[in-house]
């Protein structure tokens, strides 16, 4: 996948996650875009850094640190990316994330299949790992809070 493509997904997704933010949260995808295009150039800046840094780690990590140190207070400009960032709802930016990992493991669908039953095994204990640890980590944190 060449970069231009890359970037063109990137915009598409952005795009997606407007109309979802909109459609799900009632926020207005002109009030929303300086965020979008704020979350916009810092994952282009940690893709770009994932393909030009002697690190070789994969872009998740750039970008997520470009975001951390974006958002920190006392980083000028951090209130202004947490106000506008703030604007754009989580669950509308995981929609067309997932929809794409749909497609992707559709197009592998014959080397999931080779795998046999395990690998349906191995899903419902990561899932059932998953749910389970992240009901005792709420329970607890919600406990210490006093929230129940």
């Amino acid at each position: 996948m060449t970069t231009a493509s890359v970037f063109r997904v990137f915009i598409i997704t952005a795009v997606l996650s407007l109309v979802g933010n909109w459609l799900g949260f009632n926020i207005n995808p002109i009030a929303a875009l300086p965020g979008m295009i704020i979350l916009l150039i810092l994952v282009a800046l940690g893709y770009w850094l994932s393909r030009v840094s002697p690190i070789k780690l994969p872009s998740i990590a750039y970008i997520s640190a470009l975001a951390i140190i974006a958002s920190i207070p006392g980083v000028p400009g951090a209130n202004l990316v947490a106000e506008y960032v703030g604007r754009v709802e989580f669950l509308s930016l995981t929609t067309p994330v997932l929809a794409y990992t749909g497609i992707s493991i559709g197009k592998d669908l014959d080397a999931f299949r080779r795998q046999g039953p395990k690998i349906v095994v191995i899903a419902l204990l990561t899932f059932l790992g998953t749910f389970v640890g992240s009901a005792l980590i709420a329970q607890v944190v919600l406990k210490l809070t006093g929230a129940i």
